[in-house]
């Protein structure tokens, strides 16, 4: 099979790598596996792409490795920044292809996606910024010794990214482990792959040397899998769902136990006072659930409203989620493409049928979106109770529950009661009952007035069960260099 082809979209027509991105250049699988990816808008397939196995991952780590004790040990932080910086520079002129990549391979709106493509670029260009300015400390411990800290390095980094945020992930990794002087072999989502394979030839026109970065298509159990328990990479970081990232903690622990950062799972509370702007919250309820087709970590699938005004937000509500424009990605007025493969869109629809089971109450929706594609009609819960399967596992898809509370006691309790920390959300007009409520909600995040507003400048990630580490700003930098202390003896010594 060839290693690129060209592809016609509704907007752009480009050319498509298909191999395997490793030592700076696309090649084919050492088994000669390939895949198909379906565009989830008509079922249809839209091409194969080169498959990596447990060989092409040892193959790609050895090129990270000899890059990371060779050529990339000799370029200077400042240069690394300078690349990175070119690669959003790279980026921002490829806007048009990358966001029709998306809309295609994944099904996202393509001014949706166009967004993610312009923060993936502002993304690099931050940790760009960053490449030079990260330093360690020197600690007064007594007058005859130098005691200085450095940040090093972590070494070789794996990488594994989901299909939701396909190239705003492929971002989100691969800046702070480059500013900060590591290599990387990443995998792409097997759903997915095509924009982190075309993100995967700008590499070479940035000017990175070969091997620092290495990208790979295949699937995570085998692939995957590979990268989370091989011996010589260093660090493997995650964005997926807890189930597997359990699974990877336990490689990472059994292999050599290497560093791991979890950005996992959510079922998160958006929670809705009395004394709200209601039009407002609407507002936000909506994007924070329906957004990315509810295909998102830290959606608001959980709507919880204070019981004086809950009648008249659900009824307001459930009429707003109605009129959502659910159809063709590359339409300009689309804001919900289909689910993202036939797996999440019978998975959803047994949510739907499961709620309708356990005697919650459609709202509106509850259905499939017309006869082709994975499209799933916006769907709102009512009469739901906390102990009920729709209310406690992550659906990842346009379903929300609606539940009632009493007082800020009980919208913490509720707000509290699943396994995951992810995010959360608070609406009211009282500044004190919004910061004693963020206080007391178990979140990595939490919005206030709003909903899903993420910046690459402040850090992300989960409590309990919804991850380790931190995505994104300067917290990100930590998870990819490790502190060494130097003690410098400058007095005699001390024992004869």
């Amino acid at each position: 099979m060839a290693l690129s082809t060209t592809i016609k979209t509704p907007t752009v027509t480009y050319e498509q790598p298909l191999g395997l991105f490793i030592n700076n250049e696309f090649v084919k699988g050492v088994d000669g596996k390939t895949f198909e990816t379906i565009n989830p808008s008509d079922e249809k397939a839209i091409v194969s792409v080169h498959e990596a196995t447990e060989k092409d991952v040892d193959i790609a780590v050895k090129a990270a490795r000899q890059a990371l004790e060779g050529a990339w040990a000799q370029v200077t932080p400042s240069e690394r920044g300078r690349m990175l910086t070119k690669l959003a520079d790279l980026f921002e002129r490829d806007i048009e292809i990358l966001a029709a990549i998306e809309a295609l391979d994944n099904g996202k709106a393509v001014t949706l996606a166009k967004v993610d493509v312009t923060n993936a670029a502002g993304c690099l260009r931050y940790y760009g910024g960053w490449a030079d300015k990260i330093h360690g400390q020197t600690i007064d411990t007594n007058p005859e010794t130098l005691t200085y800290t450095r940040h090093e390095p972590v070494g070789v980094c794996g990488q594994i990214i989901p299909w939701n945020f396909p190239i705003l992930m492929w971002s989100w990794k691969i800046g702070p482990a480059v500013a900060t002087g590591n290599t990387v072999v990443m995998k792409t989502a097997e759903q997915t792959p095509l924009s982190g394979l075309y993100a995967s030839k700008l590499i070479v026109e940035a000017g990175f040397p070969p091997g620092v970065i290495n990208v790979i298509s295949g699937f995570g159990r085998v692939a995957g899998a590979a990268i989370s328990s091989h011996m010589d990479i260093d660090k493997v970081a995650f964005t997926g769902s807890t189930l597997v990232g359990r699974t990877i903690l336990q490689a990472a622990a059994k292999s050599n136990l290497k560093k791991v950062t979890l950005e996992l799972g959510g079922k998160s509370p958006n929670i809705v006072f009395d004394d709200a702007d209601i039009d407002n919250a609407i507002s936000w309820a909506n994007f924070g659930i329906f957004f990315n087709h509810g295909q998102c970590c830290c959606a608001g699938s959980r709507l919880l409203v204070q019981e004086g005004i809950y009648d008249k937000f659900v009824a307001r509500f459930k009429e707003r989620a109605a009129k959502n424009q659910v159809g063709n990605p590359f339409e300009s007025d689309t804001f919900q493409g289909p689910q993202v493969s036939q797996l999440q869109f019978d998975r959803i629809m047994e949510y739907i049928n499961h709620g309708k089971r356990e005697g919650a109450t459609v709202a509106t929706g509850g259905e499939r979106h017309g006869t082709q594609g994975y499209f799933i009609q916006p769907t709102v819960f009512t009469d739901v109770t906390s102990d009920m399967k729709i209310a406690q596992e992550e659906i990842f898809g346009p379903v929300i529950t609606v539940q009632k509370f009493k007082d800020e006691a009980e919208a913490i309790q509720i707000g509290n009661n699943t396994s995951y920390g992810l995010a959360a959300a608070i609406h009211t007009k009282n500044v004190n009952t919004a910061i004693r409520v963020s206080n007391a909600l178990k979140a990595g995040t939490v919005w206030i007035n709003s909903y899903n507003l993420i910046s690459y400048q402040a850090p992300f990630g989960g409590f309990k069960t919804s991850g380790l580490g931190r995505e994104l700003g300067s917290y990100a930098l930590e998870n990819y260099t490790q502190v060494k202390t130097v003690h410098y003896r400058l007095g005699d010594a001390l024992f004869g």
